[in-house]
């Protein structure tokens, strides 16, 4: 068979501009399976070059978003009027997360999974962009007859790890890490507490306008095969007007209510749950608190006091001079829980002296040996560091205010202060201590 010695006048171009076009419409396709964002981050231009196991860390602000009692409602439609509502419901939502710098990792169910990889109040704002979304979305389906629908936003920021798994003839994007975890437990708790959104401690420390926001604590959390708690902190600015300057002129009033709960004194707790509940009624977050101290129902029966951490080689950072340091901070926070028990103010001063001096010396150190290395998430690390001293700070000046209820203070303590430290050793500084170890290690060979 004989080959054209020549090709027609025109024929090249054509073909090459048909190809173009083939594949530009064949990625076009390929991305709406796999995100532009996520290969982006990998470092990887081409669909056709992601390879099994690439990976890459990044700090990133997880936002998990899912319909409340969707079990039950899909039970009341068919298979088709099922996919008809959740596609019609997933449409209003997706431009929503592009618009605020985020993108959809994943689609589980009636779940949205969604990445940030810039500031976490970007996650924020895009959340408050989603509820008033859904207002539009109910009030199309209330005039067509249908019942509105609710949703429930759990927001975490910290390290984590993209990459693809699978197997030879299968592959997936998939985002790993603790940080995952959280998000998808705090999206959980949103029904538990029926609250719109709620964050992490990891994503207020970490926000570049803290200013900007509704925020209140909420409650202490676990996340299951971790040691230690999480605060919980509730973002209520899409609350009715009102609800929103009740809920922020009564945040004292609802955390001294919290505190007495979370020490285990349920008396004391029930009474101002049950002033406040009178004070702002519509708080929806207060019945929840009510209920489980209601001494009828089921679930009653106070938690389990959180004991003041005492030092774990766990929380070993692998540094003398820095573990030492971890170690005076968290004998010192303990001091001056038990010098507010004992009403002791001039200890009490004596030992917030003796925090921050320890705690300016620590964080320098660590920053230093962070920038000496060429830690990538320094920038991180150094924001947490800044919010515990605004924090540091603001609970300083109650104290020294002669703020009379003890056991608020003693509670803040534990969780401004311990827990902040425990979770930044073990996360945080944990992470850069890998790092560290890794840089120092020779490679495996192949």
């Amino acid at each position: 068979m004989s080959v054209p010695s020549s090709i027609p006048p025109g024929s090249a171009p054509e073909n090459t501009d048909a190809l173009r076009e083939q594949l530009s419409k064949t990625t076009a396709a390929y991305s709406r399976f796999v995100p532009r964002e996520f290969l982006n981050l990998l470092g990887i231009e081409d669909i056709r070059k992601v390879e099994l196991g690439q990976q890459v860390e990044r700090k990133m602000t997880i936002l998990f978003c899912d319909i409340r009692n969707f079990t039950a409602l899909s039970e009341t439609m068919s298979p088709q009027e099922n996919f008809n509502f959740l596609n019609s419901y997933l449409v209003q939502m997706e431009p929503v997360i592009t618009a605020h710098g985020g993108f959809i990792d994943k689609y589980i169910g009636d779940a949205i999974m969604a990445l940030f990889p810039g500031s976490p109040d970007e996650a924020l704002r895009c959340g408050q962009a989603m509820l008033r979304q859904l207002q539009d979305y109910n009030d199309g389906r209330q005039r067509a007859g249908y019942r509105p629908i609710r949703i429930g936003i759990g927001i975490n920021t910290g390290i984590v790890i993209l990459g693809t798994i699978g197997g030879a003839a299968r592959m997936d994007g998939t985002v790993i890490g603790d940080a995952v975890n959280l998000a998808a437990r705090l999206e959980r708790l949103t029904k538990e507490y029926r609250v719109s959104m709620l964050i992490s401690d990891y994503t207020l420390y970490s926000l570049d306008q803290p200013s900007e926001w509704a925020i209140r604590f909420l409650d202490r959390t676990q996340v299951r095969g971790k040691q230690g708690s999480h605060s919980v902190y509730e973002v209520f600015n899409n609350d009715p007007p009102a609800l929103v300057l009740a809920k922020k002129r009564t945040i004292k009033l609802f955390e001294q209510a919290l505190a007495c709960y979370h020490i285990g004194d349920q008396t004391a707790a029930r009474q101002r749950l049950v002033d406040y509940a009178a004070a702002v009624p519509e708080d929806s977050a207060v019945h929840v608190y009510l209920e489980r101290c209601n001494p009828l129902a089921e679930n009653y029966g106070s938690p389990r006091p959180e004991p003041m951490p005492h030092w774990h080689e766990e929380y070993s950072y692998g540094l003398a001079m820095v573990d030492t340091v971890h170690q005076d901070l968290l004998t010192n926070m303990n001091a001056l829980a038990k010098a507010l028990h004992d009403n002791n103010l001039d200890l009490s001063g004596k030992l917030l002296d003796q925090i921050r001096v320890a705690a300016r010396k620590d964080f320098g150190v660590e920053e230093q040996l962070m920038g000496e290395s060429s830690y990538p998430f320094l920038d991180l690390h150094a924001r947490q560091h800044q919010r515990f001293f605004e924090y540091f700070e603001e609970l300083r000046r109650e104290i020294e205010s002669r703020e009379e209820d003890r056991i608020y203070l003693i509670f803040r303590v534990k969780r401004f202060f311990t827990g902040w430290l425990v979770n930044h050793i073990v996360s945080a500084d944990r992470h850069f201590g890998h790092f560290r170890r890794s840089a120092s290690s020779p490679a495996l060979p192949a």
